[in-house]
This record gives structure tokens, sequence and C-alpha cells, in this order.
């Protein structure tokens, strides 16, 4: 019987039947290069694992644990509605009130254009917070089949699509995924180094007369504990978010910028403001 990546996948994660995971096992250990993949992988769920698991022995707030612990099931079904309220809030609050003073502006102001670029690190910075920490599911589209990724969302976006080569700066291509912007299609590409850290490149076309400059300057903005280099050049919008220090991310933008640009023999990334 022939097997796949995503076999040994689940094979890492521990979903195959007793059986089939005898038979993977075997199929991976006859051939050294498998058997580097799976332990490749086996290292990284142990990184993501040690890294992110902290996070879901947080304590539930004193009052809905209360509520929980009291009330009828009217009022647990309050309490879940209610903490899910607070998690969307937090994911979805920085994005709305940046883009709502400036889309509220340009209501109230028809002299005014929209900037395209103002909600650009919130949403990235969002789309990173919530997909990053997935261990089984980050990517739509994994890089082992990175010809369809490209494909399907250069399709998508009606314009044509590169996952960039991030390997210099120590980053692999783990795959991408289709995300929903505001009035239109926008992409994700997510990267990890051996460290377990991840990075994602946000990647949004450009309504007609709604961008402001078709050129942005290379700019830096730190949404929560998420940084992001963001920039605009053609009918295109980029941001790279990571929860990496300045100065690590900085070089893996320039290598983005460099790679993304349309003329990149010549694009150089002017200083971050």
């Amino acid at each position: 019987m022939m097997f796949s990546e995503s076999d040994i996948h689940r094979l890492v994660d521990d979903e195959l039947p007793p059986a089939q995971a005898s038979e993977v096992a075997a199929w991976v250990a006859a051939d050294p290069a498998r058997a580097r993949q799976a332990e490749a992988y086996r290292r990284q769920r142990g990184l993501l694992h040690q890294r992110y698991d902290p996070l879901l022995g947080e304590p539930m707030p004193a009052d809905m644990l209360e509520t929980v612990r009291s009330g009828p099931a009217r009022k647990r079904a309050a309490a879940n509605q209610s903490m899910f309220r607070r998690v969307a809030g937090l994911l979805l609050l920085t994005g709305a009130c940046a883009a709502g003073g400036w889309f509220g502006h340009a209501r109230f102001d028809k002299s005014a254009p929209v900037d395209a670029m103002a909600a650009l690190p919130q949403r990235a910075a969002v789309a990173f917070a919530v997909y990053s920490p997935e261990v089984r599911h980050p990517v739509e589209v994994s890089a082992s089949d990175e010809a369809h990724l490209t494909r399907w969302l250069s399709a998508r976006l009606a314009t044509p699509v590169r996952a960039p080569i991030l390997g210099p700066q120590g980053f692999q291509l783990v795959g991408g995924r289709l995300l929903p912007g505001e009035d239109r299609p926008v992409a994700q590409f997510m990267y990890q180094n051996t460290a377990g850290k991840r990075l994602t490149l946000y990647l949004s076309t450009l309504a007609p007369g709604a961008a402001g400059p078709r050129e942005s300057a290379f700019r830096f903005e730190r949404v929560r504990n998420v940084n992001n280099f963001y920039w605009a050049e053609g009918n295109r919008a980029y941001a790279l978010s990571g929860d990496l220090s300045r100065e690590e991310l900085m070089p893996v933008a320039r290598a983005v910028f460099e790679q993304m640009g349309k003329n990149t023999a010549e694009a150089s990334p002017p200083a971050a403001k």
C-alpha cells in the first residue's frame, strides 16, 4: 500500500488506527528521508505544544466560573456566549477601532480618500493570531502542494501570487490559505523556523481609487504582541507579521519586499517608519 506525506502527519499526530499506524511507521522507517521528515514533524509538534499549551491553562474569569457553577442551563449558555464574545472581541477590536476612524472620516468628509493601508496591520495581526497557534490545521494547502496553492490563490485574487523563498532567513513555507478581506479575497502564507516560531505574509489587492498612493513607505506597527512590517506596491498591499522582535523580523521583511516587488533588481525598501 502506498502512503503520502499526509499519512506521516497523521502518524505524528496519533490520528491513525493502530493497525494503519504500524503500517505507516514501517513505511517511514524503510526510508531514511521519510524518517528524518517524521522526526522533524515530531520536533515541530513538540515545540509548538511547548510554546502554546500554557495558554490552555489560563484561568477562566471568576464571574464566568461562578455563573457556570451555580446557574441553570440558560445561564451557562449565556456564560459561553459571553466568553465567545470576549474572544471574538479581542480579535476584532483592534482592527475595528483603527479602521472605524478612517472609514468614518471618509464617510462624512467626501474629500478625504479612504486609506486601505490604515487597517492592514490590524487585519494581518488578527489573522496571524488566529492561525499561527494551530498545530494540526495551520493552513488550507500545505507547502507540499505549493504549485496548486499559488494557482488557486492567483485565481481567487485575480493577480499572480507566489510565496517568497525565505530559506536563507531560516524560515520554510508551511503553506497558505484564502481569507476574507473587507470586500475581496486575501491570501495568507505561513512560514516556520527550526525553533517552531512562525510568521505570516498577508497579501491583498487594492481597490482602484481607494488605496491612496500606489507606493507606500516601508512601515512598522506593533498590534498587541504581534509585530508587523507592511507596505504597498502597484495594486497590492503586503504585511509580514510575527511575534519575533523588530530586529529579527526586519531582514525577513526586506527579503519579502525584494522578492515581491515588480522590479526586484531595483527595489530597495526605505527605512521603516
